[in-house]
């Protein structure tokens, strides 16, 4: 189930689902929410904006995913699922992933639009079948400084080396767009959907 909070182009990540055989439902409500074999949060727009926009579907989101539901964030839904966020004053995320979002250092243009090539570690299940290194589309001007030590990432370099993935047990984020990023984005939503099945 996507979840709906109006913050970007929702409907690209479904027709992207769907594309691939997966039926998939666009809701924020909790009951779905809890009855979903997985949640997909997707989003741009700021880090603040978007988890006003998030209100009071929230709660319902931690709660399935604390109890083991898998999760897939997207872009800024990747970053909701953090502490914190310093974009445009501090900000609470949800917490899931232990780390901050802050600035993309401007060691090359900001934002960092347009595809690049991410290191993918053997040892991350959205990756499975991608071998070890991949481009994928991009368009942020925040990351996440990762300190979970359950947490494991998938790196890009940008001048500097940025966050282009996260895996902590069930909780899954990608900073990237997989839905614009040609077969190997689709083989991230199908292996996110098999993660889902198992």
């Amino acid at each position: 189930m996507v979840i709906d909070y109006s913050v970007g182009n929702v409907e690209s990540v479904c027709n992207a689902f769907r594309h691939i055989g997966c039926e998939t439902e666009l809701s924020r409500d909790p009951a779905k929410i809890a009855k979903a074999t997985g949640l997909v949060l997707p989003g741009v727009a700021a880090f603040g904006y978007a988890m006003e926009a998030l209100g009071d579907a929230a709660e319902p989101v931690k709660e399935a995913v604390l109890g083991g539901k898998p999760i897939l964030g997207i872009c800024v839904g990747h970053q909701l699922m953090f502490d914190e966020s310093t974009e445009y004053g501090p900000h609470q995320g949800l917490g899931l992933v232990h780390g901050t979002v802050v600035a993309v250092p401007p060691v090359q243009t900001v934002p960092h639009m347009g595809w690049n090539r991410v290191e993918l570690p053997e040892d991350m299940d959205l990756f499975a079948g991608l071998g070890p290194a991949r481009h994928f589309y991009f368009a942020h001007s925040y990351h996440a400084q990762v300190s979970d030590p359950q947490a494991r990432t998938a790196l890009v370099d940008y001048g500097s080396p940025l966050t282009a993935s996260v895996q902590k047990g069930n909780i899954y984020g990608v900073q990237f767009h997989p839905e614009k990023s040609s077969n190997q984005g689709l083989q991230v939503l199908k292996n996110f959907h098999a993660i889902c099945r198992r």
